[in-house]
């Protein structure tokens, strides 16, 4: 039997040259079999999730190639945070244009192999296809947490504060600048405020530095991904309570304040526009001071808007006062 290597096919060579550096875990068998394996540590629950990405949908084909890779595993990783888990590990599925060149490929791996050291979230495995149609991908992220204690969206109760991390609407209103939206309001900022929201649009910031503190002291939690008050609203219908929040005690960048300062009607927008991947949560009384004090220490900003109510409904109060007629709470796909 000759001692010559067999030749590789072209996916392998990809894999091998892009995404096997970034499998250093034990788990993920150097790439070299089917699946992972992966052994959950003693007295913990395994927490998954996945999302999925669309060019032209989640964001835009001329967006660069490590930013991409980066927002995919970003907003698993926001969905990990608000369950109040750890991260282990994640599985990419990469479905590539026939146009797409080894340059390409090799910022992708590289954004990607840099939030995977970042977040302490190794690649495990996955999939390379090639499509007719536009880049798409998907992320499944595997995460830990103490068995028992995830944090769902099921049981805040009446009386509850409900906080929200981080701010609220930069990245919805980038998207209004990104898609050339004609408002005068966008006028009114400068290169830095500007450069502020679309960053927040390209790259969000999970909040896995709550994530302890979510266990030990939320009664329920959401990531931010759809719009905050239908984010909330869905919150609210899982837990069988009702909510209501003040506009006014939402916390909003500089940027974003300047734009509803100068066309007050954006606010609606920046309630319901998805892609903050911040945390949403209620909090009894008693625990809003240790929460609080937690995010402190984790220097994550946190804010309480409001509280959850007996009954059903969610409210969103304007600043006069009245309830706020939303045309549509949060974004959909359907």
């Amino acid at each position: 039997m000759s001692g010559k290597r067999p030749p590789m096919s072209g996916e392998d060579r990809l894999i091998e040259r892009f995404f096997r550096p970034l499998a250093s875990d034990p788990a993920a068998l150097g790439l070299m079999d089917d699946a992972a394996l992966l052994t959950p540590p003693a007295g913990a629950d395994l927490v998954l999730t996945a999302d999925a990405l669309v060019a032209g949908v989640h964001f835009f084909p001329d967006d660069p190639a490590d930013a991409i890779a980066k927002k995919a595993l970003r907003v698993n990783l926001s969905d990990l945070a608000a369950k109040g888990a750890e991260p282990m590990g994640a599985l990419l599925s990469l479905s590539l244009p026939e146009n797409t060149g080894e340059g390409w490929l090799e910022a992708f791996a590289r954004g990607l192999g840099e939030d995977c050291a970042l977040y302490r979230c190794p690649l495990l495995g996955g999939d390379t296809t090639r499509t007719p149609g536009l880049l798409t991908l998907s992320i499944t992220a595997l995460g830990r947490v103490p068995s028992g204690k995830m944090v769902r969206r099921k049981g805040a109760r009446a009386g509850d504060a409900v906080v929200v991390s981080g701010t609220i609407g930069d990245a919805a209103l980038a998207l209004l600048i990104r898609r050339g939206a004609k408002h005068s309001a966008f006028a009114r900022l400068d290169g830095k405020a500007k450069a502020h929201l679309l960053e927040r649009y390209l790259l969000p910031q999970p909040r896995l530095a709550l994530a302890q503190a979510l266990r030990e002291h939320a009664s329920a939690a959401i990531d931010v991904s759809d719009g905050l008050a239908g984010d909330l609203m869905k919150l609210a219908r899982a837990s069988g309570c009702g909510a209501r929040i003040e506009a006014k005690r939402v916390p909003f960048s500089a940027a974003a304040r300047t734009v509803i300062a100068a066309e007050p009607s954006l606010v609606e927008s920046a309630l319901t526009g998805g892609d903050d991947y911040e945390i949403a949560a209620t909090v009894p009384a008693d625990r809003l001071a240790s929460l609080q004090a937690a995010a402190k220490d984790a220097g994550v900003e946190l804010a309480v808007i409001g509280r959850t109510e007996a009954g059903e409904g969610f409210e969103v109060i304007a600043a006069d006062g009245r309830p706020l007629a939303l045309a549509r709470p949060s974004f959909s796909h359907f």
